[in-house]
């Protein structure tokens, strides 16, 4: 089969035919239609990403979508022909999606949306497990919230924002002035966070009192900001980049709580990944019922054009997820 083989971190990525692989004891192997990228695969390709546990040489890719060609021994629910799709590589010794087939843990995948086709499929698994991870499992997002997504617009902002208000929250996004369409078109009240400070469009928005949820999808300085506006006694601060080195003292001051969301960890230890089949069945019910869409960026990439995919990602011309179509 053809894959884009990383030999080397930092060097582009090389189209070669490798073997197919057989679905083993527990394992589905998926014909691949289709590639998510994500930020996180821009920073394993360039060697930045040691959290990942990526050895080389790899198949890259966390997300896809596809069909099922073979199932293997044990496996229930899924059958030749059926439509799946899920985060299943990537990391680790997992083969990844940008390749024309993958043998991967059933555990990990899900019915595809109907509603969907393969494109907008691929660009959902790792976004909307981290979404759902933080606002759901976490956070018991719920009618009468008010939830604060910080990069409303993006991968997991948008999708979090559809989560958060199919649960009946009031829902706000931060995005820069180029953005705020989107999060506006996504159904949450839109913040343009050059123009205010968290602590003007807190008093305004809430009175003063704090966001009941705030998901901070960008990290650093925003992860900080957000431990200083969250709801007191209930407010719950979530990040899935909460690196590096932070106070918590305002979060404590105001009573409240926080909670990292590290979406690889079923991946790299092989402990709880039915949970992200079961998210992906959610997911796939709230599109099909209308209520979630993803934004996807209108360019079409091929598996020979791996290198300008990720440059759409890492230049920031993207408007929404970038997709490879895998071709076979």
């Amino acid at each position: 089969m053809r894959a884009a083989v990383l030999e080397e971190f930092g060097t582009p990525m090389v189209l070669k035919e490798i073997e197919k692989p057989v679905a083993g004891p527990g394992q589905v192997l998926v014909r691949i239609e289709a590639s998510g990228v994500n930020p996180l695969d821009l920073k394993i390709s360039a060697g930045q990403a040691a959290h990942a546990e990526r050895t080389l040489p790899a198949v890259l890719g966390l997300d896809l979508a596809g069909v099922v060609e073979q199932v293997g021994e044990g496996v229930t629910g899924f059958a030749p022909g059926d439509e799946v799709y899920g985060m299943t590589g990537g990391v680790g010794d997992l083969q990844g999606s940008l390749a024309q087939y993958a043998a991967v843990d059933a555990r990990l995948l899900a019915p595809k949306p109907a509603s969907l086709d393969m494109r907008e499929a691929a660009a959902l698994p790792l976004v909307a497990i981290t979404a759902w991870e933080g606002l759901v499992d976490r956070a018991q997002v719920r009618a009468g919230h008010k939830v604060l997504m910080h990069g409303g617009a993006g991968g997991v902002g948008h999708v979090g924002i559809q989560i958060a208000r199919a649960r009946g929250a009031e829902v706000f996004g931060t995005d820069a002035p180029h953005r705020l369409k989107a999060v506006e078109e996504f159904g949450a009240t839109a913040i343009d966070f050059t123009a205010e400070t968290p602590q003007e469009y807190t008093e305004r928005l809430t009175g003063g009192e704090g966001f009941d949820v705030v998901y901070d999808t960008v990290g650093g300085p925003v992860l900080d900001a957000s431990f200083a506006i969250a709801r007191t006694y209930t407010g719950h601060v979530l990040s899935s980049l909460g690196w590096g080195t932070h106070s918590i003292a305002p979060l404590s001051f105001r009573g409240a709580t926080y909670s990292g969301v590290f979406t690889l960890a079923p991946m790299l230890t092989g402990r709880g990944r039915e949970h992200h089949g079961e998210i992906l069945r959610e997911i796939t019910a709230l599109a099909d019922s209308g209520r979630l869409r993803p934004l996807l960026d209108p360019r079409r990439f091929g598996l020979a054009d791996v290198a300008h995919a990720h440059a759409a990602v890492a230049d920031g011309t993207a408007t929404g997820k970038v997709v490879v179509g895998i071709d076979h």
